[in-house]
C-alpha cells in the first residue's frame, strides 16, 4: 500500500470512529427520550441501538465481539462477587452473566 493510501485510510479510519462516537450519543439521546416519553418500542429501539454500536466501535478500536463479550461476563462477575447492589435486589448481574455464558 502507498504511503498516501495508507494516509487517507488512517484518516477514514478515524472518522468513522468519531462518527461512531456521535452515534453512541444520540443513541442514548433516543433512550432517554423513550423512557421520558414511557414508549417501549423508542427504550428497545435505543438500547439495541446502542448495544450494536458499542460492539462496533469496540470492533474499530480492534476489540472482538467475543472479548468484549469476555470482558462484559469478567465485570459481572467481579460485581456479584463484590456484592453489586443490583445483584443484591434484582439478581440482574448474574442474570447477565448467564445469559452471555449461554451464548
Amino acid at each position: 500500500m502507498l504511503n498516501r493510501e495508507k494516509e487517507v485510510d488512517l484518516a477514514r479510519r478515524a472518522k468513522v470512529i468519531e462518527w461512531l462516537k456521535t452515534e453512541v450519543v444520540d443513541h442514548v439521546a433516543h433512550l432517554l427520550k423513550g423512557m421520558w416519553e414511557g414508549s417501549h418500542a423508542k427504550m428497545m429501539d435505543g438500547l439495541a441501538s446502542l448495544i450494536s454500536s458499542g460492539y462496533i466501535l469496540g470492533r474499530r478500536l480492534g476489540i472482538s465481539y467475543h472479548s468484549l463479550d469476555e470482558a462484559i461476563i469478567e465485570k459481572m462477575k467481579k460485581h456479584r462477587q463484590e456484592g453489586h447492589q443490583l445483584e443484591d435486589w434484582y439478581g440482574d448481574i448474574s442474570s447477565l452473566e448467564e445469559h452471555l455464558r449461554k451464548r
